[in-house]
């Protein structure tokens, strides 16, 4: 059989002993916020898979059917666990995670849902999209994440921001350049997961927690600011929301 050089020779698939996931599920980059999504179930859900190192937890919120994994840190882990998540059913994913910001009004605590995202990661060159096609944050998921976090008094950024897979290499050129360039904030995944979603038509939005300050060009960490935790758990319980109500969108097609 002929196949074309693009084809891939390993492909995610559902194993044959592997338990179907529901279509919408949850994508926590640290160990830290696993345990504040799992505080917002009445009954912590259990774990029924291991996808590439992280956990994937089954269980119901709001009457829906979900998974949450994680912790899944930087492109490569976070594209490999979505890859199988796919393969396994899911079709909705929201990823929650922190990120450093770039500019002076994004304040430590403040949340960012990207719309898209600068990629400096080695992921998404791997994934290369049909011309016309960009990756972007579907906007089915990341409006009605936006609109009911700034309902429960959150401050929310919505733009660009950088994916990089070298934290330590944040250098004062790039961090001056991306930050004239208006983008937001810095993390690690962001660009790679956008471009999956767009590569395999899933929808896909990313909530980030701003944890540290990059913009005056010196590191200034707010791990143990209030206002961080406060941000971290009010995500949570909205991330939850919106993604037991995407299971809707199934039937909207």
């Amino acid at each position: 059989m002929q196949r074309d050089a693009d084809t891939a020779v390993i492909e995610p698939r559902k194993g044959r002993r592997e338990a179907v996931l529901p279509a919408s599920a949850v994508l926590i980059f640290t160990p830290q916020d696993l345990e504040l999504f799992f505080n917002c179930f009445s009954r912590r859900p259990p774990r029924t898979h291991t996808i590439c190192l992280a956990g994937v937890h089954t269980g119901s919120a709001r009457g829906v059917e979900l998974a949450v994994a994680g912790p899944a840190l930087g492109a490569p882990q976070a594209v490999m666990v979505i890859e199988r998540l796919i393969a396994l059913g899911v079709r909705n994913v929201v990823a929650v995670g922190w990120c450093g910001s770039l500019q002076e009004n994004v304040r430590i605590g403040d949340l960012v849902v990207p719309s898209s995202a600068v990629s400096e990661e080695g992921t998404s060159a791997h994934y290369p999209l049909p011309e016309g096609v960009f990756p972007a944050a579907s906007p089915r998921l990341a409006e009605p994440l936006k609109g009911l976090l700034r309902t429960r008094g959150a401050r929310v950024h919505e733009g660009s921001v950088w994916s990089t897979d070298a934290p330590f290499r944040e250098t004062v050129g790039k961090v001056t350049a991306h930050r004239e360039r208006g983008v937001l904030a810095v993390d690690m995944e962001t660009s790679a997961l956008f471009t999956l979603a767009a590569f395999r038509g899933i929808r896909m939005a990313v909530a980030l927690v701003v944890s540290d300050d990059l913009s005056g060009l010196k590191w200034v960490h707010g791990f143990r600011e209030p206002a961080f935790k406060t941000s971290r758990e009010l995500l949570a319980a909205a991330t939850l929301e919106v993604v037991c109500s995407s299971i809707d969108l199934m039937t909207e097609e």
